[in-house]
């Protein structure tokens, strides 16, 4: 059975004789051991929820087929006509959006504000474009237009259906994700090269790794790390979403002006109140090369303009803006996404590829490859804690953490550089900076109880050798 190495703290406070990472790789080893026990099952439920999320773009075509597809028949009503049969069917409804048929086999979606909505959802009415016929009401959520059976799954993987609490989770494990791969990674390959394992043994799980905890520490290495540049990327583009590391990160971006740019909404109409009409608004930004998927969002002001916005989000990515004049049915602004800064659009490409949109079925083939590898990692982590286990004295026990004492091994400059560093990434992502705290408050009080000697049945004090072991490795991280 393969054995971590037993390193003193002597060895680790002297970090010249064998390096840096001799030094750091104690403290980076309990870190990742405490992540991974505490943390991984908040990352579980988001690799599991994330799953199923990928592939319900399918299941929302087979279930939702009769309002999302209909039989062509003739030429299709025009645009106008398909929006008033839909008014009728929620009278007093606000107006929002008109989603057009693209297809032939496709239905039209207006969408309508109701009182009582949560953000970003509206209520949409399918209509049959040929024969005017309604297909159906539900709710549907953002730009994706999500219907009932995604949206559901959808606020599983964001908040556990908790609200603004559940997004916690979500935050958690994103924060948490990038730190826990990257740490994973540098200790199974330093082990690897310390040992002087071949290529193979580094990367096929595990290959020639004897039955039991090797074998196990084999696979969790191996698989972590062919992982790892996909784990890096769910984490990057899953905070964006993110309460608190996703402010920074909104922040971060106005600051280096990497925004994404928005069409211009603040035109005024020459003579406000007169309406050239949503088809001749959808002809105009035709003629302006919004081609394809497209949301015609209605103003509210009579003086506003309208606004045309592609909204197909595969590759390659049409994401086009159009401002057209309500009175005149001219376009007046327009916002290419080849005009993008760079970093836009790989935040616009990487939240895309995140969702499993941006290259159709390859990307959630790729998707599911990495939660389902995500999901190996993390069990078979579980499987070496157990194997770790005392199993002589504590046959239902688990594996003790590995030894206390490792940043204050550390030399001075190398407290300060480590402290330094922590302190930046927490506030930079501040839920990993809060747990952070949290594991070593609770490492602390768990070392300075282990750290009392027992007592006898008079209350006085037992010795350590009396104890039948040692007072060491009481200290915390």
């Amino acid at each position: 059975m393969e054995r971590q190495p037993d390193e003193s703290a002597a060895d680790r406070a002297r970090p010249g004789r064998r390096g840096a990472w001799a030094a750091l790789r104690p403290l980076v080893l309990r870190l990742h051991f405490y992540a991974g026990v505490f943390v991984a099952p908040f990352i579980l439920v988001a690799a599991v929820s994330g799953l199923l999320y990928v592939w319900t773009p399918q299941i929302e075509q087979a279930v939702y087929a009769e309002q999302l597809y209909v039989e062509p028949d003739g030429a299709p009503l025009a645009l106008h006509e398909q929006v008033r049969v839909a008014r009728s069917e929620l009278p007093g409804a606000e107006l929002d959006a008109v989603r057009p048929a693209t297809g032939d086999r496709d239905s039209t979606r207006v969408l309508f504000d109701l009182p009582g909505l949560a953000e970003s959802h509206r209520m949409t009415v399918f209509v049959d474009p040929y024969g005017g016929e309604v297909l159906g009401t539900m709710q549907t959520y953002g730009t994706s237009g999500a219907l009932p059976a995604r949206t559901w799954v959808d606020m599983l993987h964001r908040n556990l259906h908790l609200g603004d609490a559940g997004r916690l989770y979500s935050e958690l494990a994103a924060s948490w994700l990038w730190a826990v791969a990257l740490g994973g990674a540098a200790l199974w390959v330093s082990a690897s090269l310390r040992r002087r394992r071949s290529a193979r043994r580094l990367l096929v799980p595990g290959a020639g790794a004897p039955p039991g905890r090797s074998r196990s520490v084999s696979v969790h290495g191996a698989t972590g790390l062919w992982l790892l540049a996909g784990l890096l990327f769910l984490s990057a583009t899953g905070m964006t979403w993110s309460q608190y590391a996703g402010a920074n990160i909104t922040e971060l971006r106005e600051r280096l002006a990497w925004s994404t740019p928005s069409v211009s909404a603040g035109t005024p109409n020459a003579t406000p109140g007169v309406d050239a009409g949503i088809d001749t608004v959808l002809a105009s930004a035709r003629d302006a090369g919004l081609d394809g998927l497209v949301e015609v969002s209605v103003p509210r002001d009579p003086a506003a303009p309208y606004t045309v916005t592609q909204i197909d989000r595969s590759w390659p990515s049409s994401v086009d803006a159009a401002s057209v004049a309500a009175d005149t049915g001219e376009v007046v602004d327009v916002v290419r996404f080849a005009d993008y800064p760079l970093m836009a659009k790989l935040s616009r490409w990487g939240i895309d590829a995140h969702m499993g949109v941006l290259f159709g079925v390859p990307n959630q083939l790729v998707l599911t490859a990495l939660a389902l590898g995500l999901v190996a990692v993390i069990v078979w982590g579980y499987r070496m804690w157990w194997q770790r286990r005392p199993t002589r004295t504590h046959a239902l026990g688990v594996g003790r953490p590995y030894p206390r004492g490792a940043f204050r091994a550390l030399s001075w400059p190398w407290r300060v550089a480590v402290a330094a560093v922590l302190a930046a990434i927490g506030w930079a992502v501040p839920l990993l900076g809060v747990s952070l705290l949290a594991f070593l408050a609770v490492d602390r009080v768990v070392g300075r109880r282990a750290g009392r000697p027992p007592r006898a049945a008079g209350g006085n004090p037992v010795s350590a050798g009396a104890a039948g072991a040692p007072a060491t490795g009481s200290r915390p991280v």
